[in-house]
C-alpha cells in the first residue's frame, strides 16, 4: 500500500458515509493521486470489518467490469472485485427503495453457489464447476457513489466495486447441464427489450470471474468457503434506473429474475 493506516480508515469514512446517505463523493484519486489498488482493497476491508461488526455478514463476492461491454462502458480494462453481505440481498420481484440509492443501474449475471470450498491459485474452470452446487439468474444493482458514475479502477474498488443490492431467481441449476458460454439472455424495462447478450461475454465463461477471484483472495490469504454466493458479472451493459420501472431479466433455460423500483 501507498496509503497510511490513517488516510485508509478516512477514505473509509468518506466512502461508507456517501453509501449509508446516498450521497456523492469525487473521485478518491483527485485528493489522494497516488491512490494503488491494494489501498482501494485496503479501504474495502475496512468496509467489510465495520459492516461486520454492526452484525453485517459476508455471503459472498462480485466480479465487477468482467465483460468487454462493462469495461468499455466504465473506461477500465481489469475486473475488479468486491464483497457481498446479507444487507444487501433483496427477494426475487422486491420493490428497491430509492431514496436510498444515488443512481442506480441493473445488471444481468449468472451467479454461483458453491458446494465446497474453494481456495489457492490455479484453478480451471472445471474445477470451479465441481464445487459449484447450482448457477442462477441474478440481477444487481449496482450504484456508483462517485459523481455521475465517474471513476477510475482504485476508487471502485474503495467503493466496493459499486455494489448496492442484489437478487436471485429463476430455476437453480447444475452448471454442467448447461453451455454458459452460450446461455443467452435478455434484459427488459417496463416490457422493453434494453439488452441482450450470452454468458460467453463475461471473460469467455462465466467461470473465469471465479478463476480470478481466486487468485485474488489466494494472494490476500482468503479464499471462498463452501455455501458462497458469487457474482460473476454483467453479461450486458448496466441498465439504468428510475422511480416506477421494472426489470426483467430473462435466462435461456435458466428463467427469469426480476425486481421494482419505487
Amino acid at each position: 500500500m501507498s496509503l497510511s493506516p490513517t488516510i485508509i480508515r478516512e477514505l473509509a469514512d468518506t466512502v461508507q458515509h456517501a453509501q449509508d446517505h446516498a450521497h456523492t463523493i469525487e473521485k478518491l484519486t483527485i485528493r489522494h493521486p497516488e491512490l494503488s489498488i491494494a489501498d482501494g482493497y485496503a479501504v474495502q476491508d475496512e468496509l467489510r470489518r465495520r459492516w461486520q461488526v454492526r452484525g453485517e455478514r459476508v455471503t459472498g463476492f462480485k466480479a465487477g467490469l468482467t465483460s468487454r461491454a462493462k469495461m468499455e462502458q466504465m473506461g477500465v480494462h481489469v475486473p475488479g472485485f468486491g464483497i457481498l453481505t446479507n444487507a444487501m440481498a433483496r427477494p426475487e420481484n422486491s420493490a428497491i427503495d430509492t431514496r436510498e440509492l444515488i443512481h442506480p443501474r441493473v445488471e444481468a449475471e449468472i451467479a454461483f453457489v458453491l458446494r465446497e470450498e474453494l481456495r489457492g491459485p490455479g484453478h480451471s474452470i472445471e474445477d470451479v464447476l465441481a464445487a459449484t452446487d447450482f448457477v442462477i439468474p441474478a440481477l444487481e444493482v449496482i450504484d456508483s457513489r462517485f459523481e455521475k458514475f465517474k471513476f477510475d479502477l482504485e476508487s471502485v474498488i474503495a467503493d466496493n466495486s459499486s455494489s448496492s443490492r442484489y437478487a436471485s431467481g429463476g430455476r437453480p441449476r447444475n452448471p454442467r447441464d448447461l453451455d454458459l458460454r452460450t446461455v443467452g439472455v435478455v434484459i427488459e424495462k417496463n416490457g422493453e427489450i434494453q439488452a441482450s447478450g450470452a454468458g460467453a461475454a463475461v471473460l469467455n465463461h462465466p467461470a473465469n470471474a471465479i478463476v480470478l477471484l481466486l487468485e485474488h483472495l489466494a494472494a490476500r490469504g482468503e479464499y471462498l468457503p463452501a455455501g458462497s454466493f458469487i457474482l460473476t458479472g454483467a453479461i450486458t451493459e448496466a441498465i439504468a434506473v428510475s422511480p416506477g420501472d421494472s426489470i426483467v431479466a430473462r435466462f435461456q433455460n435458466m428463467g427469469s429474475v426480476s425486481l421494482h423500483f419505487v
